[in-house]
């Protein structure tokens, strides 16, 4: 029996996290309940931009490559008040164009969807709302390191056995990235009442000026 020499198929790569309903099953579950609670401040955010900027500068749409590389224009509202800007984007994970946990969405023309050894995975894995980069990121991680992070996520779904060790670290993720945030704005609120502000009192927490 003779087998052709490209028939098309890609042979499956077990560095790639396999395909998962119950990740689906989560983003849509947790995303639709998410949304609805949103709903009302999003619509009043909205509300308030359209009177203050006109209704066309309401949102930013910008085209971000997702699954297989299809293209689609993820919308963010024009804020970054409460972080209402990453919550408007639930209505794409409920859609299926984002994930709630996953490598950040990146432009089609971004050098890491080009060919190469990150290509496949970060194709066949769906960009997310939040991810282990973007929680990392705000620990002071330096910038250029933030792929690595991508992979090791995709590389830690691929080592886990089963669907439950792949929702935990989904939901450790998603409770990493509200956590941080908040102590950060509570940390800030505590500086504040304690006095003036300093030029520095901006920076992450853990920052050290001999970094």
């Amino acid at each position: 029996m003779v087998t052709p020499a490209n028939d098309g198929v890609r042979p499956p790569d077990p560095t790639l996290p396999p395909a998962d309903g119950a990740k689906r099953l989560l983003d849509v579950t947790l995303g639709s309940a998410l949304l609805l609670l949103a709903a009302p401040v999003l619509l009043a955010a909205a509300l308030a931009l359209a009177v203050q900027h006109g209704p066309h500068q309401v949102f930013d749409g910008r085209t971000r490559a997702g699954l297989g590389g299809r293209l689609f224009v993820l919308r963010s509202l024009r804020t970054r008040r409460l972080r209402l800007d990453v919550v408007s984007r639930l209505a794409h994970v409920v859609r299926g164009e984002l994930s709630l946990v996953g490598p950040a969405p990146l432009a089609p023309d971004d050098p890491r969807l080009l060919d190469g050894g990150p290509r496949r995975w970060r194709l066949e894995l769906r960009p997310g709302l939040t991810g282990l980069a973007q929680v990392r990121a705000r620990s002071g991680m330096p910038w250029d390191e933030t792929a690595l992070l991508d992979l090791h996520y995709a590389q830690t779904l691929a080592r886990s056995r089963t669907q439950i060790q792949r929702i935990r670290l989904d939901l450790a993720i998603l409770a990493e990235s509200v956590h941080t945030p908040v102590r950060a704005t509570l940390r800030g609120t505590a500086r504040r009442a304690k006095g003036g502000l300093s030029d520095t009192d901006h920076r992450l927490p853990g920052y050290s000026p001999l970094e």
